[in-house]
């Protein structure tokens, strides 16, 4: 039998066609009514919220649902509809926000590797902000600059740094990095991710 492309391709498209049918009679017309679930995923003791993902500078809407019954925790974070940017589209990082205020692997306290240990203990926040503090108050005495080599004010410091988190939005950052300027630092970083 001599066959073209042309008579493969018209058999070949009628005999998928014909096996697309009979599974689709068979699940169109043998299966009965199926009952819809999409509506549990507005919850009805939850509370909207409109918010910006934090991700990215590009500024995608999102709705947070949070339980009016277990202390404003998050249930649910979907994309915003109605938002000019991303019409309540998110991407996997914005799809995954609740992560940030709702993880059961996240730590909430501080904790100290002591100098040569190789174990992490709990500490109490007074202790760690009094640290901290320490620290940052030793290190900028010992490499505060009040002047230059031209006998310019500068009033800095290169002894820290910082690398801000991309979980912070604009607010935030623009707090974060007036604390930053007003010790002095000039090395100020930020991971946001555009």
């Amino acid at each position: 039998m001599d066959v073209t492309r042309r008579t493969f391709i018209r058999v070949g498209g009628a005999a998928a066609a014909g096996l697309a049918m009979s599974g689709c009679a068979g699940m169109v017309w043998g299966m009965a009514p199926v009952k819809s679930y999409a509506h549990d995923l507005k919850f009805e003791n939850g509370k909207e919220t409109s918010t910006i993902c934090c991700y990215c500078a590009v500024g995608c809407g999102a709705i947070v649902h949070t339980s009016k019954k277990h202390g404003g925790r998050t249930l649910y974070i979907e994309g915003d509809p109605d938002h000019v940017i991303n019409r309540g589209a998110l991407c996997s990082k914005g799809a995954s926000i609740k992560q940030l205020c709702e993880n059961e692997k996240r730590i909430l306290e501080p904790m100290r590797r002591a100098p040569y240990s190789d174990k992490w203990e709990k500490i109490s926040w007074e202790r760690a902000l009094s640290e901290i503090a320490k620290k940052v108050k030793k290190t900028r005495d010992a490499t505060f600059v009040r002047v230059n080599d031209k006998n310019e004010v500068v009033n800095r410091t290169t002894g820290m740094a910082s690398v801000g988190s991309a979980a912070l939005d604009n607010e935030e950052c623009w707090i974060y990095q007036s604390l930053l300027r007003s010790l002095g630092l000039v090395y100020i970083e930020h991971q946001a991710r555009i």
